[in-house]
């Protein structure tokens, strides 16, 4: 039974709680820009352990009847095909994979704003798509000098241009696929609209990391730079709210460096600002459900470790920098941890030492840890899957879960008909062998059935995985990790 740090249910409860007594104290409405991920949020429920990766939603959920959405999206993002690297997708395909998820819910999205538009071709074609399927979209404008021009902005040459999105309920989600999409700029425009309209409407921001009531160097807290090291974020005391109550909390750079803007903003649209440091604008709760420090300081370094992994990988496939490791590597040294520090990668080596070739290793709920060589059957990542399973549910090492027979003939299908030239099964590709030799063997019905028990589980390939099975190992919910290396020398890796 793995130890829980968090109690989600007094989160949600706390969260749901401080966005209507915002709401309550900005006028009856409220927009509120939703950072990070709204959906599927891993890293949260990672370094929180007992934080659900939907619990943002469920929270949006309890107050359904008050909120609406707005997804907003650059035009920019758009022309160039920006992709969102944790899905893979386009950042206009993930609004519509954001309409479909918060329908799913039941909650209410009322328009896609799209930003900083200036005529694209492909952005007007975009904004018809959006049309034909029956969705309301506006345009909003680039303006010069944002966002320190606070005179020109807040103008009719500024804001002014903008289109007013219309909405009707009182709390007013702003999200986007990712960052850099605008979602402040659509509050702040929002309220400059509102007023011209005699409604009193307020902003906040709901950002989970970093944790704004936890030390500055509180693992949780550095667990989120090393998770933006790519971006050079950097945890800082809040100066604003040291200098006006005299208490320390934590903010990000970002953040702190654009409050006087900000601030100057909301007191030309409203007549005064509601805030005296960028941790008054924020709304997160999440350190008030921290009933385990001790179980969320472990959970937190061992994703810096993983983040480290990651780090290297992107450098070594062309994506990452030496001054994300770098920082990383500061990081851990913070935290006086080291790679030695993860179990599973010392296993892994081991066994690519022994087989002299690539190999993963599995710690499994009970803290066991097993292998996986590369044979001429099975990549190491499959097998590791199987004999996880096998090692569950107490199935002897000697016995074969899936008979040479069961594989071969899918190895001949790969190489005879769809003409790939690794004979060897993929992640997946066991999975579903070990699913249909389930119908006639109960051991491997035994050994599907215990797949779910891995879900939080760490694993260390001493070569960078394939996406198919990365990908396998992400849903299954385990937490991999990958040495720098490609398993051959070839320049083009799928």
């Amino acid at each position: 039974m793995r130890k829980v740090g968090f109690d989600n249910g007094l989160y949600i409860q706390r969260q749901s709680e401080e966005i209507k007594k915002r709401i309550e104290q900005l006028g009856g409405k409220l927009y509120l820009e939703f950072g990070g991920k709204l959906f599927d949020d891993y890293h949260a429920s990672r370094v929180l352990p007992g934080f659900a990766p939907d619990s943002k939603i469920q929270m949006l959920c309890s107050m359904k009847e008050k909120a609406e959405v707005i997804i907003a999206i650059h035009a920019g993002d758009i022309v160039k095909n920006k992709i969102r690297g944790d899905l893979g997708i386009t950042y206009d395909q993930d609004v519509l994979r954001l309409i479909d998820a918060f329908r799913s819910f039941d909650l209410f999205v009322s328009s896609v704003v799209i930003t900083r538009y200036s005529g694209q071709p492909a952005v007007e074609a975009f904004q018809q798509k959006l049309e034909k399927l029956g969705l309301k979209v506006y345009r909003h404008y680039p303006i010069a000098g944002y966002p320190y021009n606070v005179s020109e902005i807040i103008s009719e040459e500024g804001f002014g241009r903008n289109e007013y999105v219309q909405t009707e309920r009182p709390l007013v989600v702003v999200t986007a696929p990712g960052p850099g999409s605008g979602k402040l700029a659509v509050c702040l425009s929002q309220l400059y609209h509102e007023s011209l309209r005699g409604v009193d409407a307020g902003y906040a921001k709901f950002e989970t990391f970093p944790i704004w009531n936890l030390p500055l160097k509180h693992p949780v807290n550095l667990a989120y730079e090393a998770a933006t090291a790519d971006l050079n974020d950097v945890n800082m005391i809040d100066p604003y709210h040291l200098e006006h109550y005299g208490v320390t909390t934590v903010n990000y750079n970002r953040d702190v460096e654009a409050f006087p803007v900000l601030n100057a903003m909301l007191e030309r649209l409203r007549g005064s600002s509601p805030y005296h440091s960028p941790t008054d604008m924020g709304v997160n709760m999440a350190g008030y459900a921290i009933v385990d420090d001790e179980v969320c300081c472990q959970a937190s370094k061992d994703e810096i470790i993983r983040r480290y992994f990651a780090a290297q990988c992107d450098l070594r496939k062309g994506n990452g920098t030496e001054q994300a490791i770098e920082k990383i590597e500061l990081l851990m040294r913070k935290c006086g941890i080291s790679t030695a520090d993860r179990p599973v990668v010392a296993a892994a080596l081991e066994k690519e030492q022994q087989t002299d070739k690539p190999a993963v290793a599995i710690q499994l709920p009970d803290g066991r840890i097993v292998t996986g060589k590369t044979s001429d059957l099975l990549g190491p990542s499959a097998a590791a899957l199987l004999n996880a399973a096998k090692t569950m549910c107490g199935v002897p090492k000697e016995d074969n879960l899936l008979p040479r027979g069961v594989i071969e003939p899918v190895q001949k299908l790969k190489t005879n008909v769809l003409g790939n030239h690794n004979p060897r099964l993929h992640s997946d590709e066991v999975l579903v062998a070990l699913a249909i030799s389930a119908a006639m063997s109960s051991e491997a019905h035994r050994a599907c059935d215990k797949l779910r028990e891995l879900r939080g589980c760490e694993a260390h390939s001493t070569v960078i995985l394939p996406p198919v099975d990365a990908d396998t190992y992400r849903k299954l919910g385990i937490h991999l990790t990958c040495e720098p290396n490609y398993q051959t020398k070839k320049l083009f890796h799928k």
